[in-house]
């Protein structure tokens, strides 16, 4: 079923684009995927590229993010922003390593050999996953990393989303690594993780490193002290053959390396989802504060 959906939304999204493509070697299509992050990185790209190059920029936006890898594979886009982590395990199906260096150096290695696509260098932000516990609850219980969490995990009720079931880094591998046991597991695809968590619906929530919400909220991040979860830290991939190209395009992507630091990256999605500012305004002035554009 995963395997029709990706060709299914590809066939869509070819024939989208066929209807308004510019010229082949004058045009870059950036993708992005669905959530704000992505949003703004997705406009970071574009703006990057229309300020320093006369190509014509198409962005196609809200992309699933098991279909986004598939398109660039197929040409449908060209660019877009990605996550180690993902590549690691999803694209490439590996495991056996957690070590941020390591998995960015066979990632990039095997896009390369396999795919014909270049990462470049780390964007500075690593948007893992991440267990929290209200504060009151890492302090009734002395909560600070998972091992801790194990000790008392059956007194609580997780919450996840779907995305976490399906995963080499998802929920069974991690109670199996941690000897977990939950009293109850309640997985939702709805957003409203921090309501719950904080309404003691649920006590243990799953949640993401870079959410706008961790400056909103008095919540524990606890610790993943055996380092299950890979690293996702974001990275621009392209396809070599865009860059062969327009070789100016390698300079202008290596702008952003280390432009992204964890703090940062929650303070743009912040501005975008409780500021209510654009993606496009918040890449914007990002890109201008930094003297990129």
């Amino acid at each position: 079923m995963r395997a029709l959906l990706i060709v299914l939304s590809l066939i869509f999204l070819i024939g989208m684009l066929s209807g308004c493509v510019q010229p082949q070697n004058k045009t870059i299509t950036v993708g992005s995927m669905d959530y704000t992050e992505q949003q703004i990185l997705g406009e970071i790209l574009v703006q990057l590229i229309e300020a320093h190059t006369d190509l014509n920029v198409s962005h196609v936006e809200n992309m699933l993010t098991y279909v986004i890898f598939a398109a660039i594979d197929t040409g449908v886009v060209d660019v877009y922003a990605e996550y180690t982590g993902t590549i690691y395990s999803d694209v490439l199906g590996l495991s056996g390593t957690n070590d941020a260096t390591e998995v960015y150096n066979i990632s990039k290695s095997l896009l390369a050999e396999n795919y014909n696509i270049r990462m470049f260098g780390k964007l500075g932000f690593n948007n893992s996953f991440g267990l929290a516990v209200r504060r009151d609850t890492a302090e009734r219980y002395g909560l600070r990393t998972y091992s801790d969490l194990a000790s008392v995990s059956s007194n609580m009720i997780f919450r996840g989303g779907s995305i976490l079931m399906n995963r080499n880094d998802g929920l069974n591998n991690l109670k199996e690594l941690y000897n977990m046991t939950f009293k109850e597991e309640v997985i939702r695809t709805d957003d409203d993780r921090y309501t719950t968590l904080l309404n003691d619906e649920v006590q243990v929530a799953e949640i993401f490193t870079t959410d706008s919400m961790l400056l909103v909220h008095d919540v524990v991040v606890l610790e993943d002290d055996k380092n299950f979860f890979p690293p996702y830290h974001g990275v621009v991939i392209a396809r070599n053959e865009i860059l062969d190209l327009h070789p100016d395009l390698v300079g202008i992507f290596n702008l952003l390396e280390g432009r992204l630091p964890d703090d940062i990256m929650i303070s743009l999605i912040y501005r975008a989802e409780i500021g209510r500012e654009s993606p496009r305004d918040v890449a914007e002035s990002f890109l201008k504060e930094n003297g990129l554009i």
